[in-house]
Protein backbone atom coordinates (compact mmCIF):
# COMPACT_ATOMS: atom_id res chain seq x y z
CA UNK A 1 0.00 0.00 0.00
CA UNK A 2 1.47 3.30 -1.06
CA UNK A 3 2.26 5.80 1.80
CA UNK A 4 -0.37 8.47 2.20
CA UNK A 5 0.34 12.33 1.68
CA UNK A 6 -1.90 15.36 2.71
CA UNK A 7 -1.84 17.47 0.12
CA UNK A 8 -2.91 21.24 1.44
CA UNK A 9 -4.01 23.78 -1.25
CA UNK A 10 -6.02 26.43 0.93
CA UNK A 11 -6.06 29.74 -0.10
CA UNK A 12 -6.76 33.17 2.18
CA UNK A 13 -4.75 35.57 -0.08
CA UNK A 14 -3.17 35.30 -3.84
CA UNK A 15 -4.59 32.28 -5.36
CA UNK A 16 -2.00 30.53 -8.19
CA UNK A 17 -3.84 29.52 -11.08
CA UNK A 18 -1.37 26.35 -11.51
CA UNK A 19 -3.02 24.58 -8.26
CA UNK A 20 -5.15 22.31 -10.31
CA UNK A 21 -1.98 21.18 -12.14
CA UNK A 22 0.10 20.70 -9.02
CA UNK A 23 -2.44 18.42 -8.00
CA UNK A 24 -3.06 16.25 -10.67
CA UNK A 25 1.27 16.43 -10.94
CA UNK A 26 1.67 15.55 -7.24
CA UNK A 27 -0.92 12.29 -7.97
CA UNK A 28 0.34 11.28 -11.75
CA UNK A 29 3.85 11.47 -9.35
CA UNK A 30 2.49 8.11 -8.29
CA UNK A 31 4.65 7.84 -5.04
CA UNK A 32 1.65 8.21 -2.27
CA UNK A 33 -1.54 7.95 -1.79
CA UNK A 34 -2.59 11.54 -2.35
CA UNK A 35 -5.56 13.06 -0.38
CA UNK A 36 -6.46 16.39 -1.47
CA UNK A 37 -7.94 19.39 0.70
CA UNK A 38 -8.91 22.76 1.10
CA UNK A 39 -10.70 22.61 4.42
CA UNK A 40 -8.78 23.47 7.37
CA UNK A 41 -11.25 20.45 9.31
CA UNK A 42 -8.50 18.14 7.77
CA UNK A 43 -5.72 19.45 9.76
CA UNK A 44 -7.39 19.54 13.26
CA UNK A 45 -7.65 15.73 12.69
CA UNK A 46 -4.76 13.27 13.74
CA UNK A 47 -2.39 13.17 11.41
CA UNK A 48 0.04 10.65 12.38
CA UNK A 49 -1.43 7.66 9.47
CA UNK A 50 0.40 10.40 6.98
CA UNK A 51 3.84 9.95 5.52
CA UNK A 52 4.01 13.72 4.71
CA UNK A 53 2.08 16.92 5.04
CA UNK A 54 2.43 19.24 1.85
CA UNK A 55 1.21 22.52 1.54
CA UNK A 56 1.21 23.55 -1.80
CA UNK A 57 1.00 27.01 -3.21
CA UNK A 58 -1.34 27.84 0.16
CA UNK A 59 -1.26 31.91 0.84
CA UNK A 60 -2.21 33.89 3.88
CA UNK A 61 -3.78 32.22 6.84
CA UNK A 62 -4.49 28.68 6.47
CA UNK A 63 -5.12 26.87 9.98
CA UNK A 64 -7.32 27.35 12.48
CA UNK A 65 -5.52 27.82 16.21
CA UNK A 66 -6.39 23.74 16.91
CA UNK A 67 -4.60 22.80 13.05
CA UNK A 68 -1.46 24.45 14.28
CA UNK A 69 -1.55 22.82 17.15
CA UNK A 70 -2.14 19.67 15.55
CA UNK A 71 0.59 20.26 12.45
CA UNK A 72 3.16 21.28 15.03
CA UNK A 73 2.36 18.15 17.05
CA UNK A 74 2.80 16.14 14.24
CA UNK A 75 6.22 17.36 12.84
CA UNK A 76 7.50 17.84 16.30
CA UNK A 77 6.59 13.73 16.46
CA UNK A 78 8.50 12.78 13.43
CA UNK A 79 6.23 13.60 10.65
CA UNK A 80 7.26 14.85 7.23
CA UNK A 81 6.56 18.23 6.11
CA UNK A 82 6.72 20.01 2.26
CA UNK A 83 6.24 23.41 1.35
CA UNK A 84 6.01 24.64 -2.30
CA UNK A 85 6.58 27.92 -3.52
CA UNK A 86 3.66 30.40 -1.86
CA UNK A 87 4.38 27.98 0.95
CA UNK A 88 6.23 30.65 2.30
CA UNK A 89 3.41 33.26 1.68
CA UNK A 90 1.81 31.49 4.61
CA UNK A 91 0.97 31.66 8.44
CA UNK A 92 2.97 35.07 8.47
CA UNK A 93 0.89 35.28 12.29
CA UNK A 94 2.16 32.05 13.35
CA UNK A 95 6.02 31.85 14.66
CA UNK A 96 6.49 28.53 14.37
CA UNK A 97 5.44 28.23 10.92
CA UNK A 98 8.35 30.48 9.60
CA UNK A 99 11.04 28.59 11.73
CA UNK A 100 9.47 25.36 10.85
CA UNK A 101 9.86 26.81 6.91
CA UNK A 102 12.90 28.19 7.55
CA UNK A 103 12.37 31.87 5.75
CA UNK A 104 9.28 33.73 4.66
CA UNK A 105 8.74 35.35 1.13
CA UNK A 106 8.96 39.05 1.14
CA UNK A 107 8.46 40.14 -2.92
CA UNK A 108 9.83 38.19 -6.25
CA UNK A 109 10.62 39.92 -9.55
CA UNK A 110 8.69 39.23 -12.72
CA UNK A 111 8.48 35.75 -14.34
CA UNK A 112 11.24 35.18 -16.04
CA UNK A 113 13.87 32.34 -16.86
CA UNK A 114 16.89 31.80 -14.82
CA UNK A 115 19.06 29.83 -13.79
CA UNK A 116 19.30 27.73 -10.66
CA UNK A 117 22.76 26.08 -9.00
CA UNK A 118 22.24 22.53 -7.91
CA UNK A 119 25.18 23.21 -4.38
CA UNK A 120 23.93 19.36 -3.08
CA UNK A 121 23.42 16.93 -5.89
CA UNK A 122 23.57 14.44 -3.12
CA UNK A 123 20.08 14.79 -2.40
CA UNK A 124 17.19 12.96 -4.07
CA UNK A 125 15.17 16.57 -4.44
CA UNK A 126 18.74 17.68 -6.63
CA UNK A 127 20.65 14.47 -7.88
CA UNK A 128 18.20 14.12 -10.98
CA UNK A 129 18.93 18.02 -12.20
CA UNK A 130 21.98 19.29 -14.03
CA UNK A 131 24.14 21.32 -11.97
CA UNK A 132 22.97 25.06 -13.50
CA UNK A 133 19.57 24.17 -14.53
CA UNK A 134 17.87 27.15 -16.97
CA UNK A 135 14.45 27.54 -15.43
CA UNK A 136 11.08 30.21 -15.52
CA UNK A 137 10.00 31.02 -12.46
CA UNK A 138 9.30 34.36 -10.25
CA UNK A 139 12.58 33.47 -7.86
CA UNK A 140 10.87 34.24 -4.57
CA UNK A 141 13.05 36.88 -2.36
CA UNK A 142 12.96 35.99 1.45
CA UNK A 143 13.33 37.74 4.56
CA UNK A 144 16.74 36.18 5.36
CA UNK A 145 19.03 33.46 3.72
CA UNK A 146 18.33 30.44 5.85
CA UNK A 147 21.39 29.17 4.88
CA UNK A 148 23.28 27.80 8.27
CA UNK A 149 20.39 26.57 9.60
CA UNK A 150 18.86 24.09 6.71
CA UNK A 151 20.62 21.90 4.19
CA UNK A 152 21.07 24.13 0.96
CA UNK A 153 19.97 22.45 -2.17
CA UNK A 154 19.42 24.63 -5.00
CA UNK A 155 19.80 28.69 -4.96
CA UNK A 156 19.30 31.35 -7.68
CA UNK A 157 22.13 32.84 -9.94
CA UNK A 158 21.03 36.55 -9.66
CA UNK A 159 23.17 37.64 -12.84
CA UNK A 160 20.89 35.50 -14.77
CA UNK A 161 17.50 37.37 -14.41
CA UNK A 162 16.10 40.67 -13.35
CA UNK A 163 15.00 41.89 -10.21
CA UNK A 164 16.65 39.84 -7.47
CA UNK A 165 16.77 41.48 -4.10
CA UNK A 166 19.08 38.59 -1.93
CA UNK A 167 22.66 39.03 -3.69
CA UNK A 168 25.01 36.33 -3.88
CA UNK A 169 23.51 33.62 -0.82
CA UNK A 170 20.13 33.33 -2.69
CA UNK A 171 18.53 29.64 -2.00
CA UNK A 172 15.92 28.28 -3.34
CA UNK A 173 15.25 25.13 -2.52
CA UNK A 174 16.36 23.63 1.17
CA UNK A 175 15.47 20.71 3.69
CA UNK A 176 15.97 20.53 7.60
CA UNK A 177 15.39 18.13 10.25
CA UNK A 178 13.12 19.57 13.32
CA UNK A 179 15.31 19.12 16.31
CA UNK A 180 11.85 18.31 18.77
CA UNK A 181 11.09 14.62 17.22
CA UNK A 182 13.23 14.51 14.08
CA UNK A 183 10.25 15.28 11.32
CA UNK A 184 11.34 16.26 8.22
CA UNK A 185 11.44 19.77 6.17
CA UNK A 186 11.42 19.84 2.65
CA UNK A 187 11.14 23.50 0.70
CA UNK A 188 11.52 24.67 -2.66
CA UNK A 189 10.31 27.82 -4.08
CA UNK A 190 10.14 26.88 -7.57
CA UNK A 191 6.79 25.91 -8.74
CA UNK A 192 4.58 29.18 -10.03
CA UNK A 193 3.57 28.74 -13.58
CA UNK A 194 1.37 25.34 -14.51
CA UNK A 195 4.09 24.88 -16.86
CA UNK A 196 6.46 23.59 -14.27
CA UNK A 197 4.15 20.86 -13.74
CA UNK A 198 4.71 19.44 -16.95
CA UNK A 199 8.73 20.01 -16.62
CA UNK A 200 10.22 16.90 -16.27
CA UNK A 201 13.58 18.84 -14.73
CA UNK A 202 10.89 20.17 -12.39
CA UNK A 203 8.53 17.06 -11.31
CA UNK A 204 12.35 14.98 -10.69
CA UNK A 205 12.63 17.70 -8.21
CA UNK A 206 9.55 17.42 -6.59
CA UNK A 207 9.63 14.10 -6.48
CA UNK A 208 12.54 13.69 -4.95
CA UNK A 209 11.87 16.43 -2.20
CA UNK A 210 8.37 15.02 -1.17
CA UNK A 211 9.68 11.52 -0.96
CA UNK A 212 12.82 12.53 1.27
CA UNK A 213 9.76 14.30 3.42
CA UNK A 214 8.02 11.44 3.48
CA UNK A 215 11.29 9.19 4.80
CA UNK A 216 10.65 7.22 1.00
CA UNK A 217 14.73 8.07 0.69
CA UNK A 218 17.44 8.22 3.49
Amino acid sequence: MAARLLLYTRTTDYRHDSIPDAVAAVRALGRFAVEHTEDPADLERPLEGYAAVVFLSTSGEVLTPAGRERLARYVDSGGGFAGVHAAACTEYGWPYYGELLGARFVRHPALQPGRAVVEDPGHPATRRLPPVWDFTDEWYDFDASPRGRVRVLLSADETSYDGGGMGADHPLAWCREQETGGGRVFYTALGHASEAYRDPDFLAHLDGGLGWAGRLHA
